[in-house]
């Protein structure tokens, strides 16, 4: 461990790398195979080659997605089947980055003291090397960044931070940047340009009077498949594609046609780009065109009467494929592709989150009460009443300086009777906005029942593509309520989050429950896999022997840091300083 004259010199990353550092090694599945003997291990430090930079990470969040990794081992989705026991992996994907070594031929566009984060969600040659999961991540004292980061297909998925911001707020821009992203709308307003249509008609349908009027101002697709399709309607689509040279196909009837087969056919096995389901006289039409899709594909229902059933539909693919369901009335066909919102919740509307106490939820509802479009209304549900209790600890004041109705629920103390009265009476004509912050497809269904009318519910949550949940495809169709996810974030949410967090529209720091040195690694991957924290756990890892510690027991264990924490014991800067200055600074 590398002892400094002062924080400042610290701050500069003027220093000599050392010879070996300390490193977390996935072996396999479980957290057993995580390190040796639930310790870190001693790694040696490879100078920088011409073209790679050496950083320190100076603060590494933990994150629910790195259990994953633990849980799946090679079978992780990301991992390819890698052979742990023999290729190991360092996980970690929430890291403040300082360069301390640059490579000959970076030192036009780098310098040592430079300061990063990594936008972890790394493509080269369109394959995903993320960062923590192919490539080498942030349970590591420090970090080769080579060219897959430097010069990806994105660019470079270094994201610049200033030298006033803390190591904390920093490494949790990239857990914020996925929260950012859920709620910026990024989904297609027109059909996909040169994509694949399917058209499904269903008995009713040949009753609509619809008309292409307005579809020259939508993309042009390459194909359209059409089964089923109302004979008036077809002749009208055959025309207007033949003016824009879009081939037209007409298949055998619904129950004559294989799903696979069309999707193998007419769109290489890919799917359909847009599924239009015209009447609401077959829910198997519905549940076959969400099958069909694409991602980032729309399934659009067109209906004016209600459906004979439910639907069950995968919302793992709208979590991690961005497929999206809305539907529109046939008079007026296109408000299926209006923008889905704005702004991220619906201003002066009702929002529940549900899962709401947990750390990720605890993020989601500082956006809420902070954010200058806020909700009137915000209940946030979760079967941890300690949980809820600090989530109101923490931002009942800023919900009430800000005008906003903060309610905390826990279903498991009340009858469902009672837990549905109680939401009745804040919402009598539904939510405006749920976000599903628990990976549980019976209380997708269940909650989705409370959206009001154009709500909208946000599958933040990743339960796994091909997880159905039983929807309401009349509430769909005929209430205008939409299903829209997203999984990870892009460049430009991380650098918008970083921005919020320097000009002082967010405050990351919030989001801390609990920190630790390197050697806590284990014990915080543990808690966050069991969720004893109500927040985020931030590791430092040039701190070797701190223990994983709750932030209100800190007066205790370092009494001038605890003194530098904020109101409800929140995490600063100010601490953070006093805590690496105890640990790092001579004297």
């Amino acid at each position: 461990m590398a002892m400094f004259g002062s924080f400042e010199e610290y701050r500069s990353g003027q220093q000599e790398p050392p010879a070996e550092q300390s490193a977390w090694y996935l072996y396999g599945v479980g957290l057993e195979n995580l390190g040796k003997d639930k310790a870190a291990e001693a790694a040696e430090i490879a100078a920088p080659g011409p073209g790679q930079l050496l950083a320190r990470v100076d603060a590494a969040g933990l994150c629910f997605s790195d259990t994953k990794i633990i849980k799946l081992g090679g079978d992780h989705p990301r991992l390819y089947g890698r052979d742990l026991a023999n290729d190991p992996i360092i996980p970690g994907h929430e890291a403040s980055l300082t360069v301390i070594a640059v490579g000959e031929d970076l030192g036009d566009e780098y310098k040592v003291g430079d300061r990063f984060v990594v936008q972890a969600d790394v493509y080269v040659k369109g394959v995903n090397l993320a960062f923590g999961y192919m490539l080498p991540g942030a349970l590591e004292q420090y970090v080769l960044i080579g060219e897959e980061i430097l010069a990806g297909d994105d660019g470079c998925y270094l994201v610049p931070v200033e030298k006033e911001t803390g190591y904390a707020e920093a490494a949790l821009a990239e857990p914020w940047a996925c929260v950012v992203r859920a709620y910026r709308d990024v989904r297609r307003s027109s059909l996909k340009n040169r994509g694949n249509v399917w058209l499904i008609g269903t008995p009713g349908a040949e009753d609509f009077d619809i008309r292409t009027t307005g579809l020259e101002y939508l993309n042009i697709p390459r194909s359209v498949i059409m089964t089923d399709v109302p004979q008036a309607l077809a002749a009208e689509v055959k025309r207007a594609a033949g003016q824009a040279g879009v081939q037209v196909v007409a298949t055998a009837g619904f129950d004559e046609v294989s799903v696979e087969e069309l999707v193998e056919e007419y769109t290489g096995g890919k799917g359909f780009d847009d599924v239009v389901v015209l009447g609401s006289g077959s829910a198997e039409a519905v549940e076959a065109g969400d099958r069909s899709l694409n991602r980032n594909g729309r399934l659009v229902l067109i209906a004016d009467k209600p459906f004979a059933r439910s639907v069950n539909l995968d919302v793992g693919r709208v979590h991690y494929d961005a497929t999206y369901f809305a539907g529109a009335a046939p008079s007026d066909p296109l408000a299926a592709y209006r923008k889905a919102r704005p702004v991220h919740l619906k201003p002066g509307g009702k929002a529940w989150l549900v899962g709401g106490a947990g750390p990720m939820g605890q993020m989601h509802l500082q956006l809420a009460l902070e954010s200058s479009n806020r909700p009137a209304v915000v209940v946030a549900s979760d079967i941890d009443d300690d949980r809820l209790a600090t989530a109101m600890a923490r931002f009942g004041g800023t919900a009430t300086e800000n005008g906003v109705e903060m309610v905390t629920l826990n279903p498991t103390v009340m009858s469902a009777e009672e837990f549905d009265k109680k939401l009745r009476e804040i919402a009598p004509e539904g939510f405006d906005d749920i976000v599903m912050l628990a990976a549980v497809p019976k209380l997708i269904s269940a909650s989705a029942a409370y959206l009001a009318q154009d709500g909208m519910m946000n599958v933040f949550a990743g339960v796994a593509r091909g997880t159905t949940a039983e929807l309401n495809a009349t509430d769909i169709a005929l209430k205008g309520v939409r299903f829209v996810g997203s999984s990870g974030s892009a460049i430009e949410d991380l650098r918008q989050t970083i921005h919020m967090a320097q000009t002082g529209e967010l405050s990351p720091n919030r989001a801390v429950a609990g920190i630790g040195g390197m050697n806590a690694a284990w014990d915080g991957m543990e808690a966050v896999r069991d969720g004893t924290f109500s927040g985020k756990i931030v590791i430092y890892p040039q701190i070797a022997d701190l223990p994983l510690t709750r932030l209100e027991d800190l007066e205790g264990i370092l009494p001038e840091v605890a003194a530098k924490l904020g109101p409800a014991a929140q995490w600063t800067t100010e601490a953070e300083a006093a805590l690496l200055s105890h640990f790092l600074v001579e004297g």
